[in-house]
C-alpha cells in the first residue's frame, strides 16, 4: 500500500531519492536512443544528463551509507503517493522531440518537487545541502530541456502548447475531474435503464438514477481524496479535488437522469437515449483533447464500454 510522504523516514527519504535517480537516468538513457539518429546532438545533451543523473545517485548513495549503512531498502516512485503515472513515451519509436520535450520537462519539475519537500523533512546538514544541490541542479535540466522548444519547434507548434506547468496542471487536477465525470456518465447507465424498462414509470427511473449518480459521486470523491495527499506535485488539497472529482462524477450521471423527469416514458426513454449518445461523444473529444489518447481509439474504448453498460440495463430491466 502507497504511504504518505509526509510518514517516510529520513533513511526512506534517502533510499527514494536513490531510486529517483536510478529511474531518471534509465529514462534519459531511452532518450538517447531515440533521438541519436534523428536529433544527434540533442541526444548528446541527453546523454550528458543522464552521467549527471548516475552521479546524483553516487553522491545519494555515499552519504546514506555514511549515516544509514550500506543496505539501502527499495523504495520506488509507486510505493509513495503524490507522484505522477508517467506513460512509457520513452519506448516509442520514432521518437518525437515534442514529447521528449514534455516529458523532460515534466520529470524534472516533480524531481525538483521532491528534493524541496526532502529539505524540509531532514535535519542533517550535510544531507540537506546535497538535497539543496540537486533541486538547483534540476532547476538547470528544466531550463534545458525548454530549450528544445526554442531549438526545434516550429513557432505554430509552440503556439499549441502550454507551458510545462500547466501540462501538469492540466495532468494532477483537471485529469481527476474528467475521470470523474466519464465514471458517471457510465457507470449509472445500467441501473438507470434497468428501472426504467423494468417499472416503465419515469419517477421510479429518476429516482433510481439520482441516488446511482450520487451514490457514484461520493465513491469517486472519497476515492480521489484517499488517493495522494498532494504534498509531492502540488495537486492541492486532496479533499478539495476529492469534492471536485465527486460533484463531475455525480454531474455524469444526472445528465441523462433529468429526462425521466418527464412523465411521458416514450419521451423520456427517447430524450434520455439521445443525451447517453451525446455524453460518449463527448467523452470520447475528452480523452482526446486532455488524456492524449487517438479519437479512433477513445471512442472505441468509450463508446464499447457505455453500449455494453448500456444494453446490459436494457437486459436486466426487461428480464
Amino acid at each position: 500500500m502507497a504511504r504518505n510522504f509526509k510518514d517516510l523516514s529520513e533513511r526512506e527519504i534517502l533510499a527514494l531519492a536513490i531510486g529517483l535517480e536510478e529511474e531518471d537516468g534509465r529514462i534519459y538513457g531511452d532518450f538517447v536512443d531515440g533521438l541519436r539518429e534523428t536529433y544527434p546532438g540533442t541526444a548528446k545533451m541527453f546523454e550528458e544528463m543522464q552521467q549527471e543523473e548516475s552521479g546524483h545517485r553516487r553522491a545519494l548513495i555515499e552519504i546514506f551509507r555514511q549515516r544509514f549503512g550500506e543496505h539501502i531498502p527499495l523504495i520506488r516512485r509507486q510505493d509513495v503517493k503524490g507522484f505522477v503515472d508517467r506513460r512509457p513515451v520513452w519506448l516509442i519509436r520514432p521518437l518525437g522531440i515534442d514529447v521528449v520535450r514534455k516529458q523532460a520537462e515534466i520529470m524534472e519539475l516533480e524531481t525538483r518537487r521532491f528534493y524541496e519537500r526532502a529539505m524540509e523533512r531532514v535535519t542533517d546538514a550535510s544531507v540537506r545541502k546535497l538535497l539543496g544541490d540537486l533541486a538547483e541542479v534540476e532547476r538547470k535540466h528544466s531550463a534545458l530541456a525548454q530549450s528544445l522548444e526554442i531549438q526545434h519547434l516550429t513557432p505554430e507548434t509552440r503556439a499549441q502548447e502550454d507551458a510545462a506547468q500547466r501540462r501538469l496542471f492540466l495532468l494532477q487536477i483537471v485529469q481527476p475531474g474528467l475521470a470523474g465525470l466519464m465514471d458517471g456518465s457510465v457507470s449509472t447507465l445500467a441501473p438507470l435503464f434497468a428501472a426504467a424498462f423494468a417499472t416503465h414509470k419515469s419517477w421510479d427511473a429518476f429516482l433510481v438514477g439520482l441516488a446511482a449518480s450520487v451514490g457514484a459521486g461520493i465513491s469517486m470523491g472519497f476515492a480521489e481524496a484517499l488517493s495522494d495527499d498532494g504534498s509531492l506535485t502540488g495537486r492541492g488539497h486532496p479533499w478539495v479535488r476529492g469534492i471536485v472529482c465527486g460533484m463531475m462524477t455525480t454531474a455524469g450521471g444526472i445528465g441523462h437522469t433529468l429526462p425521466f423527469l418527464i412523465s411521458n416514458f416514450k419521451i423520456a426513454i427517447s430524450a434520455a437515449v439521445a443525451i447517453v449518445a451525446v455524453e460518449l461523444a463527448a467523452i470520447s473529444f475528452v480523452r482526446h483533447r486532455y488524456m492524449d489518447t487517438p479519437f479512433l481509439s477513445a471512442a472505441f474504448q468509450v463508446v464499447v464500454g457505455g453500449v455494453l453498460v448500456f444494453l446490459a440495463g436494457i437486459l436486466i430491466g426487461s428480464s
